[in-house]
């Protein structure tokens, strides 16, 4: 199985120690890995601007850089969700929609595809909450949206509960939007800061120690949120907690 790994261009520039947890993660695992040097972002900024048609040349360059894989794994919800849905600014060869096809994201990939049973390195004596990405809850279906009447599931949950002395607490709304929305935060920066002060609020509320999710720019935003209301509370990626993250 070759796999080649997407690293998002914010956490390539923000936070690269995320990307290289999901590196050692899945080298852990036994798969061979390979980065694509020039590779370079997939389009959702343009896209989320609504220049989807300026996203053209990223697009192309990045089925350029992934066909060759059997998959492609990115430690980023939002990312594959554009990968998977919005791809479309290039004309869909089978080129393109085989690529599409294969992008998955880290918890999908090892929970759907690994179907991974143990993390035998894996230990945080933590109080944890989980923040569930919009993109990757209602985009790629990480977990049931509470308002569906469905059966409850969380593919993140089921993987982090594998982790040795982890303690998961509940918030009251958990799958709350934080305000992020990428470009949304920049045109609508008063509604963005007051949904992450509500977030934050909301994870202090219930007892967290860390906060953990599957993308790195919900995580970036809240981080700043609570700072700056003075709480202690520490975010960290799920990536680098299956690896094996001490904190």
């Amino acid at each position: 199985m070759r796999v080649g790994l997407f690293v998002p261009c914010y956490v390539d520039a923000f936070e690269p120690e995320v990307g290289i947890a999901a590196l050692e993660l899945l080298e852990r695992l036994g798969l061979k890995v390979e980065y694509p040097y020039d590779q370079t972002c997939c389009g959702q900024p343009m896209t989320n601007t609504g220049c989807h048609a300026e996203a053209a040349a990223t697009e192309a360059l990045f089925v350029k850089n992934f066909s060759a894989f059997d998959y492609i794994v990115a430690p980023s919800g939002s990312c594959v969700h554009q990968v998977r849905e919005h791809l479309t600014a290039i004309p869909q060869t089978d080129e393109v929609k085989a690529v599409r096809a294969r992008t998955f994201e880290l918890v999908e990939f090892l929970h759907d595809i690994l179907k991974i049973e143990e993390l035998p390195w894996a230990e945080f004596p933590h109080r944890v909450a989980y923040h569930n990405n919009c993109n990757a809850l209602r985009g790629i279906h990480h977990a049931r949206p509470s308002e569906l009447n469905k059966p409850f599931f969380s593919k993140p949950l089921d993987l982090l509960k594998k982790v040795k002395g982890i303690e998961i607490v509940d918030l009251a709304r958990p799958d709350e939007c934080c305000g992020f929305g990428g470009t949304f935060s920049v045109f609508e920066p008063a509604v963005s800061a007051k949904m992450g002060y509500d977030k934050v609020t909301d994870q202090s509320k219930a007892g967290a120690d860390y906060v953990v999710s599957a993308d790195s720019s919900c995580l970036m935003h809240q981080k700043g949120c609570a700072e700056r209301l003075g709480l202690p509370t520490k975010y960290i990626h799920i990536a680098q907690v299956l690896n094996g993250a001490a904190a």
